[in-house]
């Protein structure tokens, strides 16, 4: 049996997850220089180059593909005997989540997940962006990135956005829109060129480009976000809407991030709401979707996202 460097084998397979030497040095705990090695190490032994690799960019060349896909299953099979035999007991579930759906949405309701499933043990991983899925990773992924080959997938949520501000700044928007006369006093919708009177708090996270949330907010509503708006530039949807909360401002927001109906701070406006085409999904290996911990898990996640309101 010539078998290839097993110690390069995990290396590989956390590079080409993660797309990153510097990324799978950290998550090993080993320095880049030695990822570096090993990956040479298999590349040599295999013959083919595994990776394409472009100053700080890492791609997966169509035989890396191919070799990732038959390995990594073989090497979380190998986890999970492991832990068996140490007496790791199978309720044990690792669920990757990213970390604004995480602290938002899903920690305030798993004291309700701990009551109805006791016997289930979730470890939870953070996500600062959504890699490949692995089992080496996680067991189970909420992500937006669903699609993959041997992974089955069930939808949470479609994400939309809709304007919010604090209740002082809505009273500043009222009282002004009244003043101007654009607006029929005591209710009335708002129109989304009225908006540009105030400041716009932008997320660049939400399309990774300064201001492309407002473009299309507006767009959604027949109308074109003004060259003079005042738009005030944010990484974070989190951080836009915190400023909002200070009364700095108008932001844009999503069900799972903000629930106004229980929110002191923060007034949904009465204007259009925009379809980002992102969902959420609740995935794993397809070859995993029996078991026990995880369809309770699935099962769980589905009905909490029914009681939001996000799918029927």
């Amino acid at each position: 049996m010539r078998l290839p460097p097993l110690r390069a084998l995990p290396v590989f397979e956390a590079v080409a997850r993660t797309l990153s030497f510097s990324a799978a040095a950290a998550e090993l705990h080993v320095t880049q220089s030695a990822i570096s090695h090993q990956i040479r190490q298999l590349e040599d032994h295999l013959g083919e180059s595994l990776f394409d690799r472009g100053g700080r960019r890492v791609a997966l060349t169509e035989q890396g593909e191919r070799y990732l896909e038959a390995i990594a299953p073989a090497l979380a099979q190998i986890e999970r005997a492991s832990e068996q035999l140490r007496g790791v007991s199978d309720s044990r579930i690792r669920l990757a989540v990213p970390s604004s759906f995480a602290v938002s949405w899903l920690i305030p309701r798993l004291p309700h997940l701990q009551r109805q499933h006791p016997e289930l043990d979730i470890d939870l991983e953070m996500l600062a962006d959504m890699p490949l899925m692995s089992e080496r990773l996680a067991d189970c992924y909420i992500t937006f990135r669903y699609k993959q080959r041997g992974y089955q997938s069930e939808r949470l949520y479609v994400e939309r956005l809709f304007a919010v501000c604090s209740r002082q700044y809505w009273n500043r928007i009222r009282d002004e829109l009244d003043e101007a006369g654009v607006r029929r006093k005591g209710g009335g919708a708002i129109r989304p060129e009225w908006l540009s009177r105030f400041t716009l708090l932008s997320a660049a996270s939400i399309f990774e480009r300064p201001g492309e949330d407002w473009r299309r907010w507006y767009a959604a509503g027949d109308a074109r976000l003004p060259a003079d708006a005042h738009v005030q530039h944010f990484s974070h949807m989190l951080l836009a809407q915190e400023a909002a909360r200070h009364h700095q401002g108008i932001a844009l927001s999503n069900d799972y991030m903000l629930d106004t109906a229980t929110d002191p701070d923060l007034v949904r406006l009465p204007t259009h709401e925009f379809n980002t085409g992102d969902e959420f999904h609740f995935a794993c290996k397809t070859s995993r979707v029996k078991e026990t911990g995880i369809r309770h898990l699935s099962q769980w996640l589905v009905k909490q996202a029914e009681a939001s309101g996000w799918v029927k």
